[in-house]
């Protein structure tokens, strides 16, 4: 008896993690989520999305054992808490109409990715926080910023399923793939040697490689065999410009 006591206390206090952990939320991307644009307007109005955001707060990450498990509980919190922020605002055109300080909100620290509106385990955190300071920092992984998607245009699209530590390496290659197949981000002209990348790569470029031609050898991983192999080829010959980043917001 005592232990069945204090398994309950425990899942109550650690919150979700394990292999069904974000059940809820892939039954609620999975109903609002259509080719990665979002229905805000019935998102916002679903009680179960406001349930999914307190189990969110009350999960200590700390207690998620497997690195997989809890590198997919950053990607949905950071993820979730997204939606909520532009929930609670909608109807907005973009995600950045939330800054604070008009066009000083840069300059001031005072984007709305920098506002500490997240409640995580009693500590207050911001986007991105979640993003460079945990994600970036604690896990060597440059496929997660096609998995993290700030409610822009030309962010990688938002999956309509939740990532789960046991598939996590098959969804990120999986975005991946998808990510370099949008040719409104990313499209390649062959006979010019040109890659025309999101500027995503450009933003977090050290994270791809420490040259244009190791940053090309990494995105090649994803794209056709006909590209890839011509990138591969003579990667050096390649030159790389950036696409315009769409900061309107991802809605349907």
């Amino acid at each position: 008896m005592k232990r069945a006591i204090l398994f309950i206390l425990l899942i109550s206090v650690t919150g979700l993690f394990g292999k069904d952990s974000h059940e809820l939320f892939t039954e609620i991307l999975s109903q609002y989520v259509k080719d990665g644009k979002v229905n805000y307007d019935e998102l916002r109005q679903d009680e179960r999305f406001g349930q999914y955001i307190d189990q969110l707060s009350k999960t200590n990450p700390a207690a998620i054992e497997s690195s997989e498990d809890k590198l997919a509980f950053w990607i949905n919190a950071y993820n979730a808490f997204t939606l909520k922020i532009v929930c609670d605002n909608y109807p907005v055109e973009s995600i950045k109409d939330l800054n604070a300080g008009g066009s000083l909100s840069n300059a001031l620290n005072k984007t709305v990715f920098d506002k500490d509106f997240i409640e995580m385990n009693d500590n207050k955190m911001s986007l991105n926080y979640i993003e460079n300071e945990i994600i970036r920092k604690q896990y060597d992984d440059p496929r997660i910023h096609f998995a993290l998607v700030c409610a822009a245009v030309s962010c990688p699209p938002l999956r309509a399923e939740a990532y789960a530590g046991e598939k996590l390496n098959e969804q990120l290659d999986e975005q991946a793939r998808i990510f370099f197949s949008q040719k409104d981000k990313n499209y390649f002209e062959v006979d010019k040697k040109v890659a025309h990348l999101s500027k995503i790569l450009d933003w977090y470029s050290g994270d791809f490689g420490d040259s244009d031609k190791e940053k090309l050898l990494f995105v090649s991983r994803f794209l056709s065999d006909e590209t890839a192999s011509a990138i591969k080829g003579n990667p050096a010959d390649w030159q790389i410009k950036y696409t315009d980043y769409n900061w309107a917001l991802n809605e349907m």
